[in-house]
């Protein structure tokens, strides 16, 4: 709905969410202790609406899970196809797409690297910080090599008509991505585990907020003026598929392998992000205690 104004899109829910984000940065550095918006709430306005935004945290960082390794499986496809191997498809889309509706078939994909970063995940917070601090540092390296190179090849007849459906298409595409910025959310999800949260939670959320911002309107300005933006309808690996047509292969394979990596990270921080929303609401009585056991 948005064509290449999804750069635009970016832009206005990260202004957004940088309110939220404030809120999220001063709750945070008073209250540092884990849950998130749940923890907030529950110190706020009580145990009812706070068992409703736990809940609506627990649907937001698997609805966010889903997408990324929807993507990731894809980008694994494009991956393997440079070398000459194609997965079937019955292993690495997932079940229901738009376009064609629902399939007899599992992402078995998507699911393995789940559970893997799960595995990671349960061996401790320092491995895990550890291990998604060099993926990011590839991710980085990855967006860099792209917009570098790719922005040689942009057109600016690609981005007219720059809003094909108006502010209503703007408004949509924002609605779609809104879920991209969830990462200051999961900063402060691991409030009890910083060594000075007073200081470290709000640097972290507003930083963290701020690079994402640029990087996705950079991303997304080159992107849409290297093809036209209707030909990555229905693709989820777009960047992928934008260098291949203009002959950037060689280029292809090492952003894809940064994609790879960005899109682990994400995964390795909703997990993360999700099990101490879990851990936090176990803890006061409104799951299982089983979940707020720590090995």
């Amino acid at each position: 709905g948005a064509g290449p104004a999804i750069a635009l899109s970016f832009f206005l829910v990260a202004v957004v969410c940088g309110f939220a984000a404030l809120c999220y940065a001063e709750l945070a550095s008073m209250i540092p202790i884990a849950g998130s918006a749940y923890t907030y709430t529950y110190a706020t306005l009580g145990e009812l609406v706070a068992w409703i935004i736990g809940w609506d945290l627990i649907l937001e960082y698997a609805v966010s899970n889903m997408a990324v390794a929807v993507g990731f499986s894809a980008y694994i496809d494009s991956l393997l196809k440079t070398f000459g191997i194609n997965l079937p498809a019955s292993l690495s889309t997932p079940a229901y797409t738009p376009e064609h509706g629902w399939a007899l078939h599992f992402n078995l994909v998507g699911f393995l690297i789940v559970m893997v970063l799960t595995v990671l995940l349960v061996v401790g917070i320092r491995e895990s910080a550890g291990a998604n601090g060099v993926m990011v540092a590839i991710k980085l390296l990855a967006i860099g090599i792209f917009i570098f190179f790719a922005a040689k090849y942009v057109h600016p007849s690609n981005w007219k008509p720059f809003m094909p459906n108006g502010w209503q298409g703007v408004l949509t595409g924002g609605a779609i991505v809104f879920f991209s910025y969830i990462g200051f959310d999961s900063v402060s999800t691991a409030a009890e585990e910083c060594k000075n949260p007073k200081r470290d939670l709000p640097l972290g959320i507003l930083a963290s907020l701020l690079v994402c911002a640029v990087l996705y309107v950079g991303v997304a300005v080159v992107l849409t003026g290297i093809q036209p933006y209707w030909i990555f309808r229905g693709d989820a690996a777009p960047v992928a598929t934008a260098l291949h047509n203009i002959g950037l292969d060689r280029i292809q394979q090492w952003v894809t392998v940064g994609a790879l990596m960005g899109m682990i990270s994400s995964l390795l921080v909703y997990q993360l992000g999700q099990a101490r929303v879990w851990f936090a609401m176990s803890r006061d009585g409104l799951l299982p205690s089983a979940f707020s056991r720590v090995h």
